[in-house]
């Protein structure tokens, strides 16, 4: 491969990364007109790494392509929220079970690691309560896939990273409206608990729980206001 192509190959990839964590983050608001030109100009990639990225975002549902050939960061809404997380119970129900049945010791281990990593980790930013902490959100993500990772099917643990992953919008729109009244640590040390004890069903149940927990927040606080870096959800088909 030719150094020109590998530059290439390298900006587009860093290009889509940085996209990436601005739609997962809503830096990038849902439903916000994304304009290729200011964007390169912006951040400083050139049109064809900015096009190409953005591709890539729309066939993994983070971006959308309108009738004039725009893009826009996609929109969300309750009822997109809801459906959701149903899909994502079911695939990480069964991801975490097969984990429960293949998982050894190796698999414990690094699960109690998370855990206690991510208990030490503070949820929002220290500089601006409104956002979720980059570090937590890493933690997080870091814990909840040592949970499934003993999984013994690479196409549900694909589909469950996917899904992960288009949860995280919501997820960061969830930090300005909790009240404190929830007990993450807790939540997550029962997951835990339950896991270890080889406890699938109610594994699961408490995993479930939990996603719906974390979904609530967003249905029941849609009269509370947001800040600037968040749109309001859309009423609709809520369930």
């Amino acid at each position: 491969m030719s150094f020109a192509m590998t530059k290439k190959i390298s900006l587009t990839e860093r290009a889509y990364r940085q996209l990436r964590d601005d739609l997962l983050t809503c830096r990038l608001v849902p439903g916000e007109r994304i304009n290729i030109k200011d964007l390169a100009e912006v951040r400083g990639f050139s049109l064809g790494a900015v096009r190409e990225a953005l591709a890539r975002l729309t066939s993994e549902g983070f971006v959308t392509q309108d009738d004039a050939r725009g893009f826009r960061a996609t929109p969300i809404s309750i009822a997109d929220l809801v459906d959701l997380v149903h899909v994502r119970s079911d695939i990480e129900g069964q991801c975490l079970r097969r984990a429960i049945a293949a998982g050894g010791l190796e698999w414990e281990s690094a699960i109690v690691s998370a855990a206690h990593r991510l208990s030490r980790t503070p949820t929002r930013d220290l500089d601006d309560a409104a956002r979720l902490n980059e570090d937590y959100a890493d933690a997080h993500a870091a814990f909840h896939h040592a949970l499934v990772a003993a999984c013994d099917s690479p196409w549900l643990l694909r589909m469950r990273d996917w899904l992960y992953a288009q949860s995280e919008r919501y997820r960061y729109l969830t930090v300005p409206l909790a009240r404190g009244e929830r007990d993450l640590v807790h939540e997550h040390a029962a997951i835990v608990d339950a896991v270890l004890a080889r406890d699938a069903d109610r594994a699961v149940q408490l995993h479930n729980d939990h996603l719906a927990a974390t979904a609530h927040i967003l249905i029941d606080g849609q009269d509370l206001p947001l800040p600037a870096f968040a749109l309001h959800l859309p009423r609709d088909k809520v369930a």
